[in-house]
């Protein structure tokens, strides 16, 4: 069994910055991608905000590109998202996201997600 934790999330005001961080625990033989996805107000769907593979290659949200970056520490099995420049837009509950390979079927990568922190941006 694999466990996501996040941290991070809060209240600040247009312009500020936060930053969340993710640690993955539990039955890890190695992590593929890794990511951060939100649900925003009145939407069902999360949707993906950032992500990054285990090569360190990224992914962004076009409405987040030059605004948030995504890290990664294939080591501590930790993903982190710094957001600066932060909109009213960006409020939503924030899940962290990893595609883990588990003893003993380390051929397949299922995605494992964290229980989501709050994000609230004022205007």
């Amino acid at each position: 069994q694999v466990q996501l934790v996040e941290s991070g999330g809060g209240l600040v005001q247009a312009g500020g910055s936060l930053r969340l961080s993710c640690v993955a625990s539990g039955n890890i033989f190695s992590i593929d991608d890794m990511g951060w996805y939100r649900r925003v107000p009145g939407k069902q769907r999360r949707e993906l905000v950032a992500s990054i593979a285990n090569t360190g290659s990224t992914n962004y949200a076009d409405s987040v590109k030059g605004r948030f970056t995504i890290s990664r520490d294939n080591d501590k099995n930790t993903v982190n998202l710094q957001m600066n420049s932060l909109k009213p837009e960006d409020t939503a509950v924030y899940y962290c996201n990893a595609a883990v390979r588990s003893r003993p079927l380390t051929g397949i990568a299922l995605p494992s997600w964290g229980q989501g922190t709050q994000v609230t941006v004022s205007s």
